[in-house]
Parts: C-alpha cells; sequence; structure tokens
C-alpha cells in the first residue's frame, strides 16, 4: 500500500508543469496561483466520478477511468465554447488500488490532459472503501463569447454534433460480456469520449450559436435542460437524429437505435441552436465532426418528436437522472 506521499509523487510525475505565462504556483503548495489574461472570462466547472455509479470495476479499465474522468468534466467547457487551461484533482481510493490500478489511471489521465491541453495545478487524496473522483477544471474564454444554455429563441435550429447513442451502446455491451469480447470501436465512444472543445471555440468565436449544452445525461434530457433555461419548447424529427449503426450482435439483444440516441448517456456530443438564416453559413462538419440539424425551438413549451410516419407526440425525458429510483 502505498503512502499518500507516494501517491502524490506519482501523480506529478506522470502530470509535469508546462510553462504558462497565468500559472505562479502549481502542485506542492498549499493552493495554486494563476494571473488571468487581459481580456478573458474564466470558465470553471466540477464534475463527480464515482465506482458503482459512473463505473463498474469488473468491466471499465483503469486508464479509460482515468481518461473519462477527465472528459466528460472538460466537455463541459466545450459546451461554453471555452478553451481548456488548469485543473484540480481529488481522489479517493481504496487502499488496495493504489498500486497497478492507480497506474493505469494516471495514464488514461495524463492522456487526456495531454489531448485536452490541461496542466493540473494540485488536489487532494484520500481513503475510502470505493474509488472516488472529484475534479474541477478552469478554462477561459474572450471576454462576452461564453454560450450560455438560456439563448435560444422560437425559429432556431437544433443542431448536434457527431452520431448519438453509440457510448450507451458501448455500455450495453459492456455489461454483457466485459471489455474483451467486443471489437475496440464498438466501446471507444463510452469508454473514451471526445469532448467537442474544437466545434465549442468555433461556435463561439463565430458567433453562429445562440444556446448550447453537452449531452452528457442523453438527448432527451438535456433539450430539456436547454429548453427550460431559454423558456422555450422543441420539436424532433426522429428521421434527422444522426444514430448508431447497431452490429449484428446488438441488433440480436433488441436494442433500438431511436431509443438509444434519445435516452443514452455519456456521447459528450454538443448540441446548440442557431437562427435559421445561419444555416447556410453551418458547413456540414468541423474539423472532421459533422454536423446535423435535427429540430427547431417553438414557442410552446413543450418538447416534441415526429416520428418517420409524421405523428408527432410528447418526448418524455429518459436519460440520465442521478435520483431516479
Amino acid at each position: 500500500m502505498a503512502s499518500e506521499k507516494q501517491l502524490i509523487a506519482r501523480t506529478g510525475r506522470k502530470f509535469p508543469l508546462r510553462s504558462s505565462a497565468g500559472l505562479r504556483v502549481g502542485i506542492g503548495d498549499d493552493a495554486a496561483v494563476v494571473r488571468p489574461k487581459e481580456g478573458v472570462e474564466w470558465a470553471l466547472t466540477t464534475d463527480a466520478f464515482l465506482e458503482n455509479v459512473h463505473f463498474l470495476l469488473r468491466v471499465h479499465p483503469p486508464e479509460a477511468v482515468g481518461y473519462k474522468a477527465l472528459a466528460r468534466a472538460t466537455s463541459d467547457l466545450a459546451a461554453m465554447g471555452a478553451r481548456p487551461l488548469y485543473f484540480l484533482l481529488s481522489l479517493a481510493l481504496p487502499a488496495g488500488r493504489t498500486g497497478k490500478w492507480y497506474d493505469g489511471f494516471l495514464e488514461g489521465m495524463a492522456r487526456a490532459a495531454r489531448t485536452f491541453g490541461l496542466t493540473l495545478v494540485g488536489g487532494d487524496t484520500t481513503r475510502s472503501t470505493l474509488a472516488g473522483v472529484n475534479l474541477t477544471i478552469i478554462g477561459e474564454i474572450d471576454r462576452g463569447q461564453a454560450v450560455l444554455r438560456s439563448g435560444a429563441r422560437p425559429g432556431n435550429l437544433i443542431c448536434v454534433s457527431g452520431t448519438l447513442g453509440e457510448a450507451e451502446l458501448g455500455l450495453q455491451l459492456l455489461q454483457r460480456r466485459g471489455p474483451k469480447k467486443w471489437k475496440k470501436e464498438l466501446l471507444r465512444k463510452h469508454l473514451y469520449p471526445e469532448p467537442r472543445l474544437h466545434l465549442g471555440q468555433w461556435l463561439a468565436k463565430k458567433g453562429r450559436a445562440t444556446a448550447m449544452i453537452d449531452i452528457s445525461d442523453g438527448l432527451s434530457t438535456d433539450l430539456r435542460h436547454l429548453c427550460e433555461s431559454s423558456g422555450v419548447g422543441a420539436k424532433l424529427w426522429a428521421a434527422k437524429i444522426p444514430k448508431v449503426v447497431l452490429p449484428g450482435e446488438a441488433q440480436k439483444i433488441g436494442l433500438d437505435p431511436l431509443r438509444l440516441a434519445l435516452d443514452g448517456g455519456d456521447d459528450y456530443e454538443l448540441l446548440f441552436t442557431l437562427p435559421k438564416r445561419m444555416q447556410r453559413h453551418l458547413p456540414r462538419a468541423v474539423r472532421g465532426v459533422p454536423i446535423t440539424v435535427i429540430g427547431e425551438i417553438i414557442r410552446e413549451k413543450r418538447i416534441l418528436l415526429v416520428d418517420d410516419a409524421g405523428r408527432t407526440r410528447n418526448l418524455p425525458a429518459r436519460g440520465w437522472e442521478p435520483f431516479r429510483e
């Protein structure tokens, strides 16, 4: 069993401090000291990633746990259009998880930090019966350019990035047979999600998006969050939603691509709105990430789904809800 001092030292070796004009004091003191740049605002977010709630020891490799913990927290910055800078890591671990498992966890998180451009500047460790990860992410955005959930207006188009339902498909497959029984590409979106940082920054900088949120709890739930913040409703066209293509194995277990797309969480794609007049300026993809128009914002405060036959019905929020029994 490693001591806390040894854990901190191993963590520091995995996350070397990067040169930054704004970082005055990093790991090793009671608190980090950062000097903000002129003309920018900070975006701060925090996220918990808990064993037996967000990941399962028997099916989730430690590298994936480390990577995904940081990726899902960073996705909140993508939804604001912010650039990642620094993060703080608070970690609770069982005594038996401080060796090989912890090394794998650090490897995955360090890879995510390099990919997203994040520098670890502090944190805390403690002992617990189950593993728990709490992250605070700090980003920056040019003053006045943050995209909020509250800007959607009637007549705006509703757009999403990427393909929806891939992460939930990966979870369903993992829970049935474990990580070694499936092709890696079927599990990638669930184990190693990609926050859409470049797209979020592009939408903020170009001023196209009127409102934005990342799809962490599922389209049906996160669209409701956006609409409630904006005081509007929405109409989605089922045929337009970019749904995952099920492999033969998944078809045999009765999974529905539309349900996966509507209610599956963990995709970390961006859901955003923009004025109709901007549609002709919207590219089909940004840095290889597809963009699809899937609906429109309406004045009536309801969430509606138009099916392939043209029938319209209410769309309940059936995505992730942590306090649902």
